[in-house]
This record gives C-alpha cells, structure tokens and sequence, in this order.
C-alpha cells in the first residue's frame, strides 16, 4: 500500500519580468511624417555609441529558491487532521522583507516613471503645436516623440514589475510596507500529518552550511482514499483492465474482505522479478488503513459458475484439504479436495466435489478421527 503525500518545501515563488512596449499617437492637429508614426518601434542608428551601450539576451523562465528563514513557531503535531489553508508553521525570513522592499521599490519607480510619461506626452504636444507653426525644426519633433515613446515602455515595464512584486506579497501573505514580518505556512489539502520535520529555531531552505536546507518540513496524506499496489506476475497481465473489481485482503484485518477497483496499470515490466505493479484505489472514509499495510488482491476474472463450500467443511490432513461427502444415512466418503480462491466464508473447490453433492459443514472434524 502506498501513501499519497505532500512535501512543503516552503511557500515558493517564481517570478519573472515581462518587457512591455510604449504606445502613443500624435494628437490630431499635429502631422508628423509619415515615418513617425508608429511609437511602438524605436531606432537607434547602428554608429550610434548608445546602441554599444544595450545588452539583449534571450527571455527565459527559472525555477526561484523557496522562501528561506528561521522557523518561529510549529503549530500542528503527528497525527494531526488539518484542513486545507489551516497554518502549520511561522517563519521569520528575510527574503519575506526582501520582498516588501522590493515592492516599495517597485511602487516608487512607478510612480517615477508615470510622471516622466506626463511631461513627455507635454513637451510632445508642445513640440507638435511648434511644428505646425514652423517654430521648430523637424528634429525637434522626432526627438519628442522618440522620448515620449521611451516614457510609456518604461512606465509599462514599471507596471509589470509592480504587479509582481504585489503578487509576492499577496503570495506570502504580508502587508506592504511593513518589515519583519512573519511568513505563513499553510496545509495544502486536507489530510492527516504523517510526518514533522521542523522544530522551533531550525533554519530552513536558506543558504546554510550547518542545516540540511532540503529536507521536507513535513508530509501530509489525504487517507480518506488509498492505494493498494501489487505486483503482477507477467503470464497473468493480460487479465488485468483498468476499472475491474478485485478483492482485497489485509493482514491486519484477515476477517475481511474488502472490495476495490484497479485505477491504473504500470507502463514499465520490472525486468528481474518480470513482474507488473498495479494500483487499486480502496475507499478509507474512518481511516483504518494506514501506509504500508501489508495483505493480498485476488483478481477474480470473469464469473463463472463455482463450487463452493463454507471454510467448516474442510479439515487438513497431512497438508491435504479433506471434506466429508454423505453417501447415504449415517454414511460420509473422506474426499481430497482442491482448494481455489476464497470470498468471505466460502471456499471454492477446484477438484473433488460435485454440484448437487452433499458435504458435511459442521462437525467435520468428529468424523476425522472415525
């Protein structure tokens, strides 16, 4: 039986830049040239030393380090039934006022940029008003613009840094502008705590050199459903299709029979024991069965008809299956049986007993000594 568990490694956090454009247009009672329309697109002439000065690489994604700090409090235990979003543990972290002050940063250029977008669009509309009146150059005009287009990338790009930074925070769960913080750790499903990790005090996921900055902080399983695996030998694979009952059979509860639906196929033979692992999903709605149970799955085929006997009527015999046949009053032939598989109290029997026989299912064992 395998458990279904959830490692927190932390509340981590991509993020990456998105590179916006600028977008303006001339205001009617301007004409600029024809060539000067489109805002989105700046030049810069190859001999120009400011185009020496721009770096381009490709955009990409990364995958970010979690969230890293000292764990203040731990606020669930072993065995715990948590539910999802319920806090599991506080940490005090520096990327968490990283991130705060990274957002006040971003708010600031923002707000920078946003203004400089307004005295563009300004010194714009009144290089455009001068050049309909031919009181400036036409250079002075494409300058204008060149800056105005400058101003809204810029702003834009501003924009998306801010809205990031604010998705952190939201994230993370801390309240901007205000430092050291605590950082909440939440369950992410429902379930049962099967594993802690973490005490008050550790460090983790943070660069240290004294702490296994990896380890899980906890595993939680949601057992309200579990899997039962098995391992099928390879000449019986092609009876086994996705959906079909089997019965299911624990040692800790050999009693019972318990019913379950094969919900998936390995892709992969294990090439020493050629054996096939398949999983059957087994319903757990009071949590009897736990991780790493051991017990058997009967894979019943189609049906066909069986004879069977209740498990009373069988003694053993120098390892042999031995039932009591009545052949008439007060008459009983010892019969070697054949035993099959087993449903609840019944028995079936492969060899040595008919249809229409009867067999004695209860005192068989006065008549072994007969």
């Amino acid at each position: 039986m395998t458990q279904v568990a959830i490692v927190l490694l932390g509340a981590a956090v991509a993020a990456w830049s998105l590179v916006g454009c600028g977008r303006g247009d001339a205001p009617a009672a301007a004409s600029p040239p024809t060539s000067l329309r489109n805002l989105n697109i700046v030049t810069i002439p190859p001999d120009s030393q400011q185009l020496s000065q721009i770096r381009v690489e490709p955009v990409r994604l990364a995958d970010m380090p979690p969230v890293g700090g000292r764990v203040l409090k731990v606020l669930v235990k072993f065995g715990d039934h948590v539910e999802q979003g319920q806090p599991l543990l506080t940490m005090e972290s520096p990327d968490g006022d990283a991130a705060v002050s990274a957002d006040l940063q971003a708010r600031s250029t923002e707000r920078q940029t946003r203004a400089t977008v307004q005295k563009a669009e300004s010194d714009f509309q009144r290089a455009a008003d001068l050049y309909e009146h031919k009181a400036v150059a036409e250079k002075d005009l494409l300058q204008a613009q060149n800056d105005l287009a400058t101003a809204k990338s810029a702003y834009e790009i501003a924009q998306t840094v801010r809205e990031q930074t604010a998705r952190k925070l939201e994230l993370l769960e801390l309240r901007p502008t205000e430092f050291h913080q605590p950082v909440l750790v939440r369950a992410p499903l429902t379930g049962q705590v099967l594993e802690v990790n973490v005490a008050p005090g550790e460090y983790r996921a943070a660069i240290s050199f004294h702490t296994d900055t990896t380890a899980p902080l906890m595993t939680i399983a949601d057992l309200s459903t579990v899997w039962v695996s098995s391992d099928v030998p390879e000449p019986f694979i092609p009876l086994i299709h996705l959906g079909e009952p089997v019965a299911i059979t624990l040692v800790a509860f050999p009693d019972q029979a318990l019913a379950g639906r094969v919900a998936r196929i390995g892709d992969v033979l294990d090439a020493q024991t050629r054996t096939l692992r398949v999983y059957v999903e087994l319903p757990n709605p009071v949590g009897r069965f736990r991780p790493e149970m051991y017990g058997t799955i009967r894979h019943a085929g189609p049906s066909r008809p069986t004879v069977v006997v209740p498990d009373t009527a069988l003694i053993q015999e120098y390892g042999r299956s031995i039932a009591f046949v009545e052949r008439g009053p007060g008459r009983f032939e010892r019969r070697e049986v054949k035993t099959g598989v087993r449903m609840g109290a019944l028995v079936a029997i492969a060899e040595g007993l008919a249809p229409d026989e009867r067999a004695v299912v209860e005192g068989a064992m006065l008549l072994k000594g007969q």
